[in-house]
């Protein structure tokens, strides 16, 4: 014969498994209703931005117009000169995006060994994450010229210091408890940052991958801006100078879906490296 205890234990248990369905369905039905609010957004500010451009209340000529931006886009997909520009500018901010953040959350994990040799970096690193990208484009070009390594250095640029300063926050909000267990049970340092502070610092990394992601991004074209013969930048470049508005709004359109596509890969990534974060289902 079963306890009384015992005859309890399967309904707390279903019990807890109807809640943690409840609450994903939740979360389900709240992503729908988002995501059909922002559709619904969308349709309004497309709709009434081509109503306003037929009817001669805005210029299309300066401010572009839904129908314009289709048949421009539909121009560059038929031509496969979208399919080029789009790799180009894929490859330079996925190049720039990857050598920034090892190289920053690097720095940025090491600065944990040395509270000393961080406060004598600060201003430096603070310094360089001042400056404006587009001021750093001439000398890039300089140093690397005018071909690919050029832009991915600009991507880089835009990524690394931001990579080191969340790099260096997740580092030192360490719970010190933890740390001082490692150290009663005579751990060394090396141990400690692979064991505690790598691991606890996985959602602020992961945060700022998905910061620099634009960063990179915007590095990348804004080196195309300066010199380049293909590349989304390029064709955006070339289109406004030419007036073309619908043709940089098109250009415009590519370039956030990859941001959106690239953004995507690294909350699946965190979603596959971090199961934990019940807030990323």
């Amino acid at each position: 014969m079963f306890t009384s205890s015992e005859r309890r234990t399967p309904m707390k248990t279903l019990t807890e498994q109807d809640r943690r369905t409840a609450a994903l369905l939740a979360r389900r039905r709240r992503r729908i209703q988002i995501l059909l609010c922002q559709l619904l957004c969308f349709v309004v500010l497309i709709g009434l931005w081509q109503w306003q451009t037929e009817t001669g209340h805005i210029s299309a000529f300066l401010y572009g117009s839904p129908s314009g931006i289709l048949a421009a886009l539909i121009a560059a997909i038929r031509d496969g000169s979208v399919w080029t520009d789009l790799a180009t500018t894929a490859l330079e901010t996925l190049a720039g995006f990857a050598l920034g953040n090892i190289i920053g959350t690097t720095l940025g994990l090491s600065l944990w060994y040395s509270r000393f040799v961080s406060q004598v970096l600060q201003p430096f690193i603070l310094a360089l994450g001042s400056i404006p990208i587009i001021a750093l484009a001439p000398i890039t070009i300089i140093w690397f010229g005018t071909g690919f390594a050029s832009k991915v250095a600009m991507s880089t640029l835009s990524v690394v210091v931001v990579s080191i300063i969340i790099a260096y926050k997740g580092a030192m909000g360490v719970d010190p408890d933890q740390i001082n267990l490692m150290l009663s049970l005579r751990a060394s340092r090396a141990k400690i940052f692979r064991l505690i502070v790598i691991p606890a610092s996985m959602t602020d990394i992961f945060a700022g991958l998905k910061l620099t992601v634009g960063f990179a991004l915007v590095g990348a074209i804004v080196g195309e801006f300066m010199s380049s013969t293909n590349g989304l930048g390029h064709e955006i470049f070339k289109a406004g100078s030419l007036y073309a508005i619908s043709a940089v709004f098109a250009e415009l359109v590519v370039t956030v879906i990859l941001a959106l596509v690239l953004s995507s890969i690294v909350t699946r990534v965190e979603r596959w490296l971090l199961p934990w974060r019940h807030d990323l289902s």
